[in-house]
C-alpha cells in the first residue's frame, strides 16, 4: 500500500506546484493588463492564451466588473488557494493514512 501512498502524495505535491504557477501566472496577467500591452508580444499572448480560457469561463457566469476593473481574476485566485487548501492537503491526508 506503501506504493499507492507514495503515488497519491506525488500527485498532490505536483498539483500544488502546478496550482502554485497557475496562480502567479494569473497575478502576472493582472498586473500585465494594468499597463496596456503590445498585443503583438509573445509573452502577451502566452499569457492571454493560458488564462482566457478560464478567466472567459468565470466572466461568462458571474459579470464581475465594476467601473472597468476586472474582479474574474481575484475570484479565480480564491479559487486557487481554496484548492491548494482543500484539495491538495486532503490527498495529502489520505497518503498518511494509506501508510
Amino acid at each position: 500500500m506503501f506504493v499507492l501512498a507514495n503515488l497519491i502524495m506525488a500527485i498532490a505535491k505536483i498539483l500544488s506546484v502546478v496550482l502554485s504557477i497557475y496562480m502567479w501566472v494569473i497575478i502576472i496577467r493582472a498586473v500585465i493588463s494594468w499597463v496596456n500591452p503590445d498585443p503583438f508580444n509573445p509573452i502577451v499572448r502566452t499569457l492571454y492564451q493560458v488564462t482566457e480560457p478560464v478567466l472567459w469561463r468565470i466572466r461568462r457566469l458571474l459579470p464581475l466588473q465594476f467601473g472597468g476593473f476586472d474582479f474574474s481574476p481575484i475570484l479565480v485566485i480564491l479559487a486557487i488557494i481554496f484548492l491548494q487548501q482543500f484539495l491538495v492537503n486532503s490527498l495529502i491526508e489520505l497518503a498518511l493514512y494509506i501508510k
